[in-house]
């Protein structure tokens, strides 16, 4: 019974990191992740702190996406755990002056800690297995770079694209449905939670 208790609070971890994180609720987004937990996504490696800064920034700016999570599995091992999270990622901007929509579906991939009682993040990655980019109006002509868009895995080559286009960085070597990038990052994630 314990264990099971364990799970569902880790699962509602990650549920509320979620909804926190698209509502702007910084405070309570804070609450989900230990102080010096980090983040890796597309846009961003770093201090989970920096994180809510830069989107702090970006909401400044009126920058907005959604997360729609699915079901949770949990491994846990003593006071850590790996929690996986089936996950879409929504995000609206604009290619040659049209709204378009990207839908980007992965994986949340987070080492949870609990300490002095209580279970947190400590790191959150995603990884990307596919994405799509669609033109708000179906009849509006979007034209890609190829060159650009082949920089970038399959897995999120036009969250990439996207991005990129609206001058951010974005880093080519994320794990994504398959491959060394991806069997590196579980192989390593898995000794972390073995080794406490």
């Amino acid at each position: 019974m314990q264990d099971l208790i364990e799970k569902l609070t880790i699962t509602e971890l990650v549920q509320s990191w979620a909804m926190y994180r698209d509502i702007g609720d910084w405070e309570r987004l804070r609450r989900t992740m230990h102080d010096d937990a980090s983040m890796t996504a597309t846009w961003y490696d770093g201090s989970f702190a920096g994180f809510i800064e830069a989107l702090q920034a970006s909401w400044r700016k009126g920058s907005r996406s959604q997360h729609f999570v699915g079901s949770t599995v949990v491994e846990i091992q003593g006071a850590r755990a790996i929690a996986q999270t089936r996950m879409s990622i929504l995000v609206r901007g604009k290619l040659d002056g049209q709204p378009v929509d990207v839908t980007s579906v992965g994986r949340f991939f987070d080492r949870v800690e609990k300490r002095q009682g209580t279970w947190r993040i400590a790191k959150r990655c995603v990884i990307y297995e596919k994405d799509r980019l669609d033109a708000v109006n179906p009849q509006a002509a979007i034209q890609l770079d190829p060159a650009l868009l082949e920089k970038f895995p399959e897995g999120y080559r036009h969250l990439a694209y996207l991005q990129t286009q609206a001058g951010g960085e974005v880093n080519p070597n994320l794990p994504t449905a398959s491959g060394p990038a991806l069997e590196q990052f579980v192989f390593q994630a898995q000794t972390w939670l073995h080794t406490s």
